[in-house]
């Protein structure tokens, strides 16, 4: 049974080395030495990252550190100041990565950089902080903040690599979670409804392509048909047309359209969650609420759409 399989157990799964969280079997890879030079790969990796799913212009270069602090700390508006904090975490985390490449320079050059370095808490006290702005930051989609990803840099840096290789295991078979229980909700909500006959494979499809793809990564051989099959299946699930009689009125054409958008808007988060690989909680609970309600007023549907 699933619930005697130990967190952390990993075992090859048809040929692939996999670890197991929460009911899944999650690809697993071989963490790389614990050296300065690994870290400083790992947190620019997770920096690019990062940048590559907030919302724009937090990309700041860590020289103007000092200026993005003055800027955040003398803004009065709110809505103001919580933009420049958060261009101001960005910053931060290019501060720290920053300094982190001159340390790996000068340990390059045969000098020993020990753990409580001056430099090496001045790196760990900026991600620290830029994590905590982080908390001002939302997703590109202007949908809630991704905590999970101002915080793996910060992890990379404070713990062993495999520990923090185990983290991002936990949170890959999270985001999985969510995307069975967004189909799941999806599926409920549409199933028997003529209108949305055919919706069902659909989102079969573009689900477990879109959990393939969070556990896989770039460098992998097979990263062209994985990401392929994701690309194709989520356009197959987007241009999905509900078929409505001619007699239908203007009422059900409505009700029929909000349905097809709670479809859009599905694969839109899932979306995101599969290419951030961390789950967003907050925006897969609204968007269950609204599933539910868009079965209570299907039920309720002329027997046209739903007979």
């Amino acid at each position: 049974m699933d619930s005697a399989i130990p967190f952390g157990k990993k075992q090859m799964v048809e040929g692939r080395l996999r670890v197991y969280y929460y009911g899944y079997w999650v690809k697993a890879y071989e963490a790389p030495a614990d050296t300065l030079l690994a870290k400083k790969r790992l947190i620019e990796a997770l920096t690019r990252r990062l940048f590559n799913h907030v919302e724009h212009g937090l990309n700041v270069p860590g020289i103007r550190l000092d200026e993005a602090r003055r800027s955040f700390e003398t803004e009065s508006d709110p809505q103001r100041q919580r933009v420049k904090g958060a261009m101001l975490a960005g910053c931060l985390f290019n501060r720290a990565a920053d300094i982190f490449t001159k340390l790996v320079e000068v340990q390059a050059l045969g000098v020993t950089i020990a753990a409580d370095n001056a430099l090496m808490r001045e790196c760990g006290e900026h991600l620290q902080e830029a994590l905590t702005l982080g908390q001002l930051v939302l997703h590109r989609s202007g949908e809630e903040g991704l905590d999970e990803l101002w915080g793996e840099p910060f992890k990379a840096f404070a713990f062993p690599i495999e520990d923090f290789y185990n983290s991002r295991y936990i949170k890959i078979a999270q985001s999985m979670q969510a995307i069975d229980s967004i189909r799941d909700e999806l599926l409920e909500t549409f199933a028997g409804i003529p209108a949305f006959e055919g919706v069902e494979p659909l989102l079969r499809d573009f689900a477990q392509a879109a959990k393939v793809k969070c556990e896989t990564l770039r460098t992998d051989d097979d990263i062209f048909d994985v990401w392929t099959l994701f690309v194709v299946s989520a356009e197959k699930l987007a241009g999905f047309q509900p078929r409505l009689p001619s007699e239908a009125s203007p009422a059900d054409h409505r009700q029929v359209s909000e349905g097809r958008q709670l479809i859009v808007d599905g694969k839109n988060l899932i979306s995101y969650m599969t290419r951030a690989r961390v789950p967003m909680p907050k925006s897969t609970r609204e968007l269950l609420e609204r599933a539910a309600a868009q079965r209570d007023r299907l039920s309720a549907a002329p027997a046209r759409i739903v007979a």
